[in-house]
């Protein structure tokens, strides 16, 4: 594969979206999460990076944990609440959170406050990550094209 060029850009520039794969009944809260594929943009291919705005009652996932995957969140603007299994903790601009791949904690960021609040997500690629939504009977396989799969956690299909 030829590499690509370098890429400077304002995040402004990328579009900004509020998709998500979840199966119908797990979307709640999510739509109100705004994802700007940074890395993709740039034509990175290794690791992903997204600014994410989330709305006053936005939820970023439902909680979840990867296999092979680390993640890394770094606060901008705002208060939203980490919940893990440790229970609820605030985070701030500047304050970060570390996710590493297959430790078993769940974790999502729920905006509790009444104002928009905005964050960089940084995590892996790796092919064959999979994971588990522990409040939930969910799990999920990134596939070898990059899409996700999502299943009940018997292995039935959504």
């Amino acid at each position: 594969m030829k590499p690509g060029k370098t890429r400077v850009f304002a995040p402004s520039e990328v579009p900004e979206s509020n998709a998500t794969r979840y199966p119908e009944q797990f979307r709640a809260g999510v739509e109100k999460r705004h994802v700007r594929r940074l890395a993709d943009h740039a034509g990175l291919q290794n690791f992903g990076v997204n600014l994410v705005r989330m709305e006053p009652g936005a939820i970023s996932s439902q909680r979840h944990w990867h296999t092979r995957q680390d993640e890394f969140v770094y606060m901008l603007e705002g208060e939203l609440v980490l919940e893990t299994d440790t229970g609820p903790q605030v985070l701030k601009p500047g304050m970060c959170a570390g996710f590493p791949a297959a430790n078993g904690d769940g974790h999502r960021l729920v905006n509790r406050s009444m104002r928009e609040a905005s964050f960089l997500v940084v995590g892996d690629r790796l092919p064959g990550d999979q994971g588990d939504y522990p409040d939930i009977d969910m799990q999920f396989r990134r596939m070898s094209d990059g899409s996700m799969k999502f299943t009940r956690k018997d292995g039935t299909p959504y």
